[in-house]
């Protein structure tokens, strides 16, 4: 009996989402309702066509195409109702979800919301009677049924060694990826090669691209300028350049160098996930803007008069290597900590000295690390939209070529595309670069054994680099974030120094009502919905990113290499080519969710998803298969050991993923800028906003609060999750030679 209750459970959750599926198609609105909450719409349910489910919609309101979905149900239904074999009962639910899944996802595309969406459908079908909206939560529940039944039917057929649970999660996990990341993405890039009137042609997206004002070489031989995409490029390769050196030199001073401002270096490096990327654009306006310290204090010693030579290349590139920065320390500061001592001590005991060492045995090892912090820096730098929108002047990058593009007066939706295809062609190049570099070769410094080896400080000469460079750039950029604090509590920047609480007051003023508190500031509603939206995507975040981990590190399947591209995509991919990727995809049927808050927390998710399966899959390399393999062998089930052995083991990744996705959701902006909407309105594009009417003041009093905010929540992570220990004895005071 006991034999028996691994298939009764199975059975059980099988015909479990089976009936979940029906009670979508029959009991939950069909289509999606953009202005009523689903509690609202329930009552209608039985009746309008707006409100309908699925079974009603198909037998009162002419949309026969739906008896599909109930049709792949029953099949279903019958396959797990009789006493069949395994292989027979997979043949049936394989029958039922295909029927299903065919059913509703070939209706979606190709039915829209006047009849047919293509023109060669209504020639040989000719017109539909009616149309049909976007796909709501009766439709979500239906899908979400049928590929779990259909994950279930390939592994009882055989597949995935006959587990039903990786069946289902591999199955709707690649039908998330294929949704809500490689449908937008092609969409937006197919949308380059079509015209106003829908045709395909490639000299549309030869009219778009190929043109002066994107490749234009003027620069070099006349007084005119390069064209965006060199613009975009070149400030990408110097930035990530920079960034790359400059977080090195850091990591190298924090680790090695004996010094005492390791944790200052680490309270730095967290400066970029609590701050909007924009601040330090802010900060340095404030320095060397036309109303700045530097221009006024030029002014006043040498009666210069203030210019805006800052703005242009050299402010947004400074920008971006203040913002930036820090990024490439963290990446670096782990994989410095992670060289092993023991291979620098062989070195040195073959009579290598401390400066060959460092050439031939550190710095090689570094290669991996290098690599990711030039591809971070160079894809952060491309996506970068906050600071070229502040301080580029007449410098266009395509990020802000791509937002005129959607939001300008000459509105061009396929130009923005094809932009986005130029921006994702550069993040792409660079990215299979890296792998290729990095394809074949060994990194490994940290196993299982035992290393209790000393770290080697390093060279006098390179710590002397390290301090000379390191050191008066730290001090800059704290310099750059005072400003930008301190800008929030003066009256007028450049004119009126006088500390004020107004523009705070402006931003956050509750005020006391008949009807009681109120929150009478102009940020409060950006603030919330901020706050709503992020707390709502972190743990959907977090909960798919580590799942998919766990799939790719601790499972096999066909197709996993592309299973794996398709969760790191939108690492690769740009945010404002995300951003523009969701408009043209969920602007339409099948999937209609522009303007809403819910097309707002999907990006967030997916955007960060790649945060999550990367610490998942560091974490489940840290973890010894032998710990899976024993709750197997006493007859646990995969979710079973999934929930009770693997999970505990992952809280540090899992907390780390939660708090990473919820800071970055705050925070964003190039990915959503297309997204919000007046009811919808984020933090950082409120900041933005205001720093478009010249209102520092208040900007800068929200980045202070978002500040203050991201700080106290990431101060509480760190307390939680702590410190990698490796079990290495601590080196000696560096006494310089």
């Amino acid at each position: 009996m006991a034999e028996m209750n691994p298939a009764l459970r199975l059975q059980r959750a099988l015909l479990g989402w089976t009936l979940l599926g029906a009670l979508s198609w029959v009991g939950l609105p069909w289509y999606f309702l953009q202005d009523m909450p689903l509690w609202q719409a329930m009552p209608g349910v039985w009746g309008g066509a707006d409100t309908a489910g699925g079974v009603v919609q198909a037998l009162q309101h002419g949309r026969v195409w739906l008896w599909s979905a109930g049709a792949g149900l029953l099949l279903c239904l019958m396959g797990l109702s009789g006493q069949h074999a395994a292989r027979a009962q997979g043949g049936w639910l394989l029958l039922g979800s295909v029927v299903g899944l065919l059913g509703v996802l070939l209706s979606g595309f190709a039915i829209g919301a006047t009849g047919w969406a293509f023109a060669a459908l209504e020639t040989a079908w000719g017109p539909l009677p009616t149309g049909q909206f976007g796909m709501g939560w009766g439709a979500a529940g239906v899908l979400l049924s049928l590929w779990v039944l259909f994950g279930a039917a390939l592994a009882r057929l055989g597949a995935f060694r006959g587990d039903v649970f990786v069946a289902a999660a591999v199955v709707v996990c690649a039908a998330l990826l294929g949704l809500f990341v490689v449908y937008p993405v092609l969409r937006s890039l197919v949308a380059a090669w079509v015209d106003d009137a829908g045709e395909f042609a490639w000299v549309h997206l030869l009219q778009r691209v190929a043109t002066e004002r994107v490749w234009g070489l003027g620069c070099l031989h006349s007084a005119g300028r390069c064209g965006v995409a060199w613009n975009t490029l070149w400030l990408a390769l110097i930035t990530a350049t920079g960034t790359t050196l400059l977080g090195t030199l850091m990591a190298l001073w924090a680790v090695r160098g004996g010094t005492r401002l390791a944790k200052p270096l680490n309270v730095l490096a967290m400066l970029p996930m609590i701050t909007p990327p924009f601040v330090v654009g802010l900060g340095l306006i404030l320095l060397f803007g036309r109303a700045g310290l530097f221009n006024q204090a030029l002014e006043w010693a040498w009666g210069i008069a203030p210019t805006r030579w800052f703005y242009g290349v050299l402010g947004i590139w400074l920008a971006q290597m203040f913002a930036f920065t820090p990024i490439a320390f963290m990446i670096m500061r782990g994989v410095v900590q992670g060289v092993s001592p023991s291979m620098e001590e062989a070195a040195q005991t073959l009579r290598a000295s401390r400066m060959q060492t460092f050439w031939t045995v550190t710095l090689p090892l570094l290669k991996p690390g290098l690599a990711n912090a030039f591809l971070v820096g160079f894809i952060e730098s491309m996506a970068d939209f906050g600071n070229p929108i502040i301080v580029g002047g007449q410098f266009a990058v395509l990020s802000t070529e791509i937002f005129f593009a959607i939001v300008g007066a000459a509105l061009d939706p396929g130009m923005a595309a094809a932009l986005a295809l130029v921006l994702t062609g550069f993040a792409l190049a660079v990215f299979f670069a890296q792998r290729r570099v990095l394809a074949g070769s060994s990194f490994t410094t940290v196993s299982g054994k035992g290393d209790a080896g000393v770290s080697m400080p390093l060279p006098t000469p390179v710590l002397r680099v390290c301090r000379s460079v390191a050191g008066p750039w730290l001090l800059f950029t704290l310099v750059v974030y005072v400003f930008a604090f301190a800008g929030g509590f003066v009256q007028t920047w450049g004119r009126d120094f006088t500390f004020t609480l107004a523009h705070f007051k402006t931003a956050f003023d509750v005020q006391q009502g008949t009807q009681g508190w109120v929150f009478a500031g102009t940020a409060w509603k950006s603030l919330f919905t901020t706050l709503t939206l992020s707390a709502m995507a972190a743990p959907m975040c977090a909960g798919v990113g580590l799942l998919m981990a766990w799939l790719l590190a601790r499972t096999e399947f066909r197709g996993k290499s592309a299973f794996e591209f398709s969760a790191l995509l939108t690492f690769a991919i740009p945010g404002t080519v995300l951003g523009v990727s969701y408009i043209l995809a969920f602007n339409v049927p099948p999937v209609e969710l522009t303007g809403t808050g819910l097309v707002i927390v999907l990006c967030f998710v997916f955007r960060n998803l790649p945060v999550g399966v990367r610490a998942g899959t560091a974490a489940f390399k840290q973890l010894d298969r032998s710990l899976d393999e024993a709750s197997q062998m006493l007859r646990a089930s995969t979710l079973t050991t999934l929930r009770r052995v693997v999970l505990p083991l992952l809280k540090p990744a899992l907390v780390t993923a939660l708090v990473y996705s919820f800071v970055r959701s705050m925070t964003t902006v190039s990915a959503v800028i297309f997204l919000v909407t007046a009811q919808y309105e984020l933090a950082t594009t409120y900041i933005i906003g205001r720093v478009g009417n010249g209102d520092y003041g208040v900007a800068l009093a929200y980045c202070t609060v978002l500040m203050v905010l991201m700080s106290v929540i990431t101060w509480g992570i760190q307390k939680t999750v702590g410190e990698r220990q490796l079990g290495r004895r601590a080196s000696a005071p560096l006494t310089p030679v």
